[in-house]
């Protein structure tokens, strides 16, 4: 997986390929697809939402620029599997999930797996998490219909915001970079990412 859809790819950040050397797959996904866990493409969870292709977990987390003293914030637990990734490289993860059931079944997960450095809430996305702000970085799996303010302002200085932004099923994946207060964005390249529900995000 990692040599044919990650490195092959242009995904070099050696942090992101050792996480994703490490974190395996397959426990992430339910049990009847575990035998598709590795190839390029994203599968159901349950809920109506998804695990993110390979590619696309690598790219969004290579693009966050992380270091290992970093904080994150991520918007969409999902399975946890992106919270794994994103754990083996920063020193804090702070991710929320708007689908209950979701929540704590990644929360468990985690637990099982021993990361004491992931910190799971049920909410609403959107409004990011204020009480662990600022972060270095913070990685959304959800697409909003725009840059939600609260999350850009929970950015530390020189932080990075990944975001998929566009409509309710294609977006454009775009890295806004806080410098001296204000957004600097960066689109990347489209994709298709389950609707950011939410205050800042769709209403339903």
């Amino acid at each position: 997986m990692v040599e044919e859809q990650v490195k092959s790819r242009g995904i070099c950040d050696e942090n992101v390929i050792q996480a994703m050397l490490k974190v395996e797959r397959h426990l992430f996904v339910p049990k009847r697809l575990q035998d598709e866990a590795y190839e390029d493409y994203p599968l159901q969870i349950g809920e109506s939402q998804t695990i993110s292709q390979p590619y696309m977990v690598a790219a969004m987390t290579a693009e966050l620029e992380l270091s290992p003293e970093d904080k994150v914030l991520e918007i969409g637990t999902g399975s946890g599997y992106q919270s794994a990734i994103l754990a083996e490289i920063v020193s804090e993860v702070f991710t929320i999930e708007w689908i209950d059931m979701l929540a704590k079944r990644a929360k468990l997960l985690l637990e099982e797996l021993d990361y004491k450095n992931i910190f799971v809430e049920i909410g609403d996305g959107s409004l990011g998490w204020q009480g662990n702000a600022p972060y270095d970085g913070i990685l959304v799996t959800s697409g909003a219909p725009e840059m939600p303010e609260l999350l850009f302002e929970q950015l530390r200085e020189n932080g990075r915001l990944v975001i998929p932004i566009g409509g309710r099923i294609v977006q454009t994946l775009t890295k806004i970079t806080k410098i001296k207060g204000k957004s600097h964005k960066k689109q990347l390249f489209d994709c298709m990412f389950v609707p950011l529900l939410g205050v800042y995000g769709w209403k339903n």
